[in-house]
């Protein structure tokens, strides 16, 4: 075990990569740079009974309270030189220079030793040649994601750290130290709450797995059985550690009872269907569609009587040019469409619980660490595609989880390639200038190539499937993705020469509306070819196959 663990070592793999973020460090960075600035002197500046209501600038601190934490842990390294350029100032806007980027950006590389920590773990604790292998490369995958590179190397988040927490709660479920997952998991959500969309899933598999007996004795009364369905003593050592991690993170906040105001912050339901620049989901084609449906009704006379009838809007709103021309009606609002029904917060909460709970069965009636994969990574998707007011950024909820499956199976690599490349694809209008605009580009694809090929070579090929299963779906996936290289040199184009000609920034959101349409209807198409192979083909979920 030693030697394959050396052998399979991600540390030149991380070198590299933190050369490139490293460089990057001067680079772009958007607004969420002054977003954890001003956290950092939120935490370090006020008592923690003032965290969750202080709002001298609009980047209010609204994360769950470890992060808050992290950041007041943060702000005590703050050397001198970068607290005297205005790194800790509470200000209405952040005013600052180098010596705050350079911190800040050295903040988030090294937090993300967590990440590679745990992937390095993940790799060491495999229990075979041939499964280290696949172990390493699904590693050197993420070590190396295009998303956590522009997410938060160019954009700025703080991703890494989280997905380590994330990558450790996964090995400690395929270890069965379920005690140790449920730590984890806690840990993750005490951080930042958008983990919820994968909760259903650990809970079902820890209850299941972990803290139930369905088996049936008949020597034994009904009763005895009945008592026997619970594992009493799993279920309050469970409890505990998931309860204690809740209890620290929350106590100093009910003490001073400001949880109303941090609820308020962390769940602003007042926003609209729709972020800013679309998330690639179903809400997307929904958004388009009703554009499309304004300019046949505009333009198409013989139209107008059928959508009225069918669709019963009001056409006196098409009137209004300035909602027409809207590209986002709804930032921070509700979301008012011109022609289909309007969506509500119920309805993509009924949605989103319907294919999550649909996910759930298999994984109760057959707790392994395969179906807990598979679920975790349908409960990322259905919250990713039905959720409301999803972040693009949230892509690498559904991304994670299915790596650590995908070399499981060769069927589930037509999934994995639309799902990574239109996901990873989809979050290239986060960085819009033209210095990183070849850096996203030429990363992603050079991580598309090598890993399309490293997958295909370690992936496991069932006995029963021939070399020809699966011909027509991989050709029309990978024509799918080919399409994707026009789509971004087309609206790179936009984005080159658009402060040169007038018409290119009237097509701003035109651009946007591209990668969104067309990255949506390849994550909806690995979401339904999935969900096939994840309810209809046993032999993949079969951990003695």
């Amino acid at each position: 075990m030693a030697e394959r663990s050396k052998q399979y070592s991600l540390l030149n793999i991380w070198c590299v990569s933190l050369a490139l973020k490293a460089l990057l460090s001067i680079g772009y960075h958007s607004t969420d740079f002054d977003v954890h600035r001003n956290w950092l002197a939120i935490t370090h500046n006020l008592p923690v009974a003032q965290w969750y209501i202080e709002k001298t600038s609009q980047w209010t601190l609204d994360y769950p309270p470890f992060f808050a934490y992290y950041e007041w842990a943060l702000s005590y390294l703050v050397p001198r030189f970068v607290r005297e350029d205005g790194c800790l100032a509470i200000v209405e806007k952040g005013i600052y220079s180098l010596p705050t980027v350079f911190f800040q950006r050295l903040s988030v590389i090294v937090s993300e030793l967590v990440l590679f920590l745990a992937l390095q773990w993940y790799v060491k604790s495999a229990r075979s040649n041939q499964e280290a292998t696949r172990a390493y490369v699904v590693a050197s995958s993420l070590v190396l994601s295009p998303g956590i590179l522009i997410i938060d190397h160019i954009h700025f988040q703080y991703n890494g750290i989280l997905y380590g927490f994330l990558v450790l709660m996964i090995n400690c479920a395929r270890l069965e130290k379920f005690l140790w997952c449920g730590f984890w998991f806690s840990v993750l959500l005490c951080f930042k709450h958008i983990y919820l969309y994968l909760a259903p899933a650990v809970f079902v598999y820890l209850l299941r797995a972990y803290c139930l007996n369905l088996s049936y004795d008949p020597k034994m009364s009904f009763a005895h059985n009945a008592v026997r369905l619970v594992r009493w003593k799993n279920l309050f050592k469970l409890g505990s550690v998931v309860i204690g991690v809740f209890i620290v993170a929350f106590g100093p906040f009910i003490y001073y009872h400001v949880i109303p105001e941090m609820i308020a912050r962390l769940f602003p339901f007042s926003r609209g269907l729709t972020h800013a620049y679309w998330a690639p989901n179903v809400w997307a084609l929904y958004s388009f569609l009703d554009r499309v449906l304004i300019q046949v009704y505009k333009r198409v006379p013989l139209s107008r009587i059928p959508l009225q009838r069918v669709l019963q809007f009001d056409p006196t709103l098409l009137n209004n040019q300035k909602l027409v021309s809207s590209s986002t009606r709804g930032i921070v609002g509700d979301i008012e469409f011109l022609v289909l029904p309007t969506i509500t917060p119920k309805l993509t909460f009924l949605l989103t619980l319907f294919y999550q709970l649909m996910a759930l069965i298999p994984l109760f009636l057959q707790p392994t660490f395969e179906r807990f994969l598979g679920a975790l990574t349908l409960c990322g998707y259905a919250s990713f595609l039905f959720g409301w007011h999803v972040h693009e950024k949230a892509i690498l909820i559904v991304i994670f989880p299915i790596s650590f499956l995908v070399t499981r199976d060769k069927r589930l690599l037509s999934s994995f390639n639309l799902l990574a490349s239109c996901g990873y694809v989809s979050l290239f209008p986060l960085i819009f200038t033209p210095e990183e605009w070849l850096i996203k580009v030429v990363f992603t694809l050079l991580w598309y190539i090598i890993f399309y090929f490293h997958f295909r070579k370690v992936v496991r090929v069932p006995s029963h499937l021939t070399e020809s299963s699966g011909y027509m779906l991989d050709r029309v996936s990978n024509l799918f993705i080919l399409g994707l290289l026009p789509v971004t040199i087309i609206t790179g184009m936009i984005d080159l020469f658009q402060h040169k000609y007038e018409v290119l920034r009237q097509l701003e959101f035109l651009k946007l509306m591209i990668y969104s349409v067309y990255c949506g209807f390849g994550v909806i198409s690995s979401w339904n070819t999935f969900n096939w192979l994840y309810f209809v083909d046993e032999t993949i979920w079969d951990p003695s196959s």
